[in-house]
Formats: structure tokens, sequence, C-alpha cells
């Protein structure tokens, strides 16, 4: 629930606004809710992979949507196939999630804080109908922005399960 998890940074979107500034809010949302989630854990804690079967830790999920970012409000927004990666690595698959071994927390969030601003700074003159391309295909900031929510909303969900796991911290 959304009264689970309370911080001045993290602020429900009100009920009624414009379509952008809603869609904003929501995204910026989601944003903080993955950082408080990895929030009071050390370093161990964040790149732990509870899930047997699974590459996912915090640590990973934060990388895993820099990457996210860069791709929709750069390459995708922009029209901008060629802009590099971050950490992935085309020929290894989920190579942003692991290793960690040697990842660096500090630098790795801000990373991601660098994107989320980038990602910011490039939509900011672009109206809901502007399109860049995918694939060969036009794609609407409107539509990147509710990908960017869900995509968000569901790790978000990863999240909560992996710091239960990690610590029984629940409500984050």
């Amino acid at each position: 629930m959304v009264e689970d998890l309370t911080d001045s940074r993290r602020t429900e979107p009100a009920y009624v606004l414009a379509d952008r500034e809603m869609l904003e809010a929501w995204l910026d949302f989601h944003r903080v809710t993955l950082l408080l989630k990895c929030e009071g854990l050390d370093d161990a804690g964040r790149k732990a992979r509870p899930v047997p079967t699974s590459r996912l830790s915090l640590h990973g999920l934060v990388r895993h949507m820099a990457e996210v970012e860069r791709n929709w409000f750069s390459r995708v927004l922009l029209s901008a196939p060629d802009t590099p990666f971050i950490w992935v690595d085309p020929d290894v698959e989920d190579s942003e999630l692991v290793p960690l071994d040697d990842a660096d927390w500090q630098a790795d969030l801000a990373a991601w804080h660098a994107e989320c601003e980038r990602s910011r700074a490039n939509a900011a003159a672009k109206n809901l109908d502007y399109t860049g391309t995918r694939r060969g295909e036009p794609v609407s900031l409107r539509w990147i922005y509710t990908h960017m929510i869900e995509e968000y909303a569901r790790h978000n969900g990863h999240a909560d399960l992996v710091r239960e796991l990690v610590d029984g911290a629940v409500g984050w």
C-alpha cells in the first residue's frame, strides 16, 4: 500500500492533474520507491540475490533501471540507437545484473541518478505526442512514460520481495 512507505521524498500524485504532470509524478514516485527499497542495507545486502533461481538483487535492479532510463529516453526518444550502454554487454545476458562483486554502490547509484536527470531533460521540451523511434517504429513520449511507470512498478514488486528475503523488511 502507498501508506506503508512514508518518506518526504516520495509523494503520491494528486488525483486530478494534467496528463503530463500525472505521468511525470507517477514515474518519479516509482523512482523514489526503488531508491527507498535500497536504503538501510549494507553493500552485501544490496548485492544479495536471495532467490536461487534469479539474478535479481537491489543493486542490480538500480543498474538495470539506469540502463532502461537510457534506453527509452535517449536511444528511443531521441532516435539515437548508438547511445552507449553503461554496463550492458549485448553478448552477455543480464550483464547489468551480474556479476556485482566489484560494483561500487555509490558510483552506480550516481549513474542511475544521472540517467533519471538525463531522462527528465530529454523529455522536457517535447510534448506527449512527440515520437522517437524504436526498431524503425514511431514511439510517443506518452507511451514511453506509461511503459516506464509499468517497468518501475514491476521491478519495485521484485524489490519488495528481495528486500523482505534479505532482512525481513516489509512495506519499504
